[in-house]
């Protein structure tokens, strides 16, 4: 494993040593400047900053807590289990922070208008709740298949007055949503700042999500020391894009932490019916993908292929380029939890801890859930617990029809 020198993360290009940059066509290039130049000069104004840390305290409601998981460490028999408490954040996710963060950032730069991609639904929720409160418009495009799984995110959008645009081309999901949301993007750089959601696209975008969520590590490390007495062993957090793991492990690079990331293993791995693009060799190759270089599930051909996740916010073919430096260099080991092991988690954490988690931390939790059976009681694992489950009650409830009676 090589050391990691954060600093330098990315180089100027927008690259993690072989992977990030800006694949896209001319139209965009100016506006990604532009984007890249206004990052730039508030990176050294206090006022933004200021202005940005007194939403996350005042509004979002940070810190969030990090909770003991008494009863589910017991259950599982080994190490402690601790959760970062993300969902427990205005809107129920990790994702406000990066929302708020980069809708100031457009506000700086006059944009007047947001548009933004949505799986799970909880980055569409942010974003329309950043624009509601800065008073800007806001559009979110959405795949139809996760419109239907995310119904109560759908409606959550709407009530804080976003148009939700349903995406029917390809599979109708993610992937899918950001085509749309980039090729709106083009036709209306003037006013309109596009809002990407996760740790993925072209540079700067990369950086920027890194940025405004790394305030996740920052505060698990010293609450972890104040409230444990020492850092955790191992971090565990799910990977679709990546935003919500980054922000996490990045605080954590240069100390002797391990850290797990877990991808979707959907139905199974053999079958191609999953979004683990690292547990897979045979379609998770490196490519491009929606402006940048990186792991991508394909073809022989180079066609991107569908994914599968029971958690719409892990059904997407790619990763960020920063995960796929972290893979290679193996300071990050990547796992992957297939849709029963997720459900399982739901449950025990539901029923142990009275916590419902969003589907994808579910993902994060089983593997801890794994990891904390294998381990002496002394180590300690921190899970990054991104988002809370209520948007995913009607998916859970129809995979457990017959235990719950609906």
């Amino acid at each position: 494993m090589r050391k990691v020198d954060i600093d330098q993360l990315p180089d100027a290009r927008g690259y993690f040593g072989p992977y990030g940059g800006r694949f896209v066509p001319e139209t965009l290039i100016a506006p990604l400047q532009e984007l890249e130049e206004a990052y730039r000069q508030v990176k050294e104004d206090g006022a933004f900053w200021e202005e940005y840390r007194a939403l996350l305290h005042d509004y979002v409601g940070r810190p969030t807590p990090v909770t003991y998981a008494r009863r589910l460490t017991e259950a599982c028999g080994g190490a402690r289990i601790w959760l970062k408490r993300e969902d427990l954040a205005h809107t129920g996710a990790h994702k406000i922070n990066n929302a708020l963060g980069q809708a100031l950032l457009a506000k700086r730069m006059g944009k007047t208008r947001l548009i933004a991609e949505t799986g799970a639904g909880q980055h569409g929720v942010a974003v329309a709740t950043a624009a509601a409160l800065l008073g800007l418009e806001c559009t979110i495009y959405m795949g139809s298949e996760d419109m239907r799984r995310q119904q109560p995110n759908v409606l959550r959008m709407r009530l804080l007055g976003a148009e939700v645009r349903p995406v029917d081309a390809g599979s109708r999901t993610l992937k899918d949503a950001i085509n749309e949301a980039l090729r709106d993007w083009s036709f209306h750089l003037q006013d309109t700042h596009y809002l990407l959601g996760s740790a993925l696209g072209p540079h700067p975008y990369p950086r920027l999500v890194r940025d405004f969520q790394r305030v996740i590590g920052e505060e698990a490390r010293a609450q972890m020391l104040e409230q444990a007495g020492r850092l955790p062993d191992v971090l565990v957090a799910c990977v679709g894009g990546g935003s919500n793991a980054i922000g996490l492990f990045h605080a954590f690079l240069q100390d002797p932490v391990e850290m797990v990331g877990v991808e979707a293993g959907g139905a199974d791995i053999a079958s191609g019916r999953h979004a683990a693009r690292f547990a897979d060799p045979q379609r998770g190759r490196v490519g491009i993908l929606h402006g940048v270089k990186t792991y991508v599930l394909q073809d022989a051909h180079g066609q991107i292929l569908n994914t599968h996740s029971i958690s719409a916010g892990l059904d997407y073919p790619a990763v960020g380029p920063e995960h796929a430096l972290l893979h290679d260099i193996g300071r990050v080991r990547y796992t992957h939890v297939g849709d029963d092991e997720a459900l399982a988690a739901f449950r025990a954490l539901a029923r142990l801890e009275g916590i419902l988690p969003a589907l994808e931390s579910a993902h994060a939790l089983a593997e801890a859930m794994r990891l904390a059976a294998a381990r002496p009681a002394e180590h300690i694992i921190l899970v990054n617990l991104s988002g809370r489950g209520d948007k995913d009650l009607d998916t859970v409830t129809q995979a457990l029809q017959e235990e719950l009676g609906a």
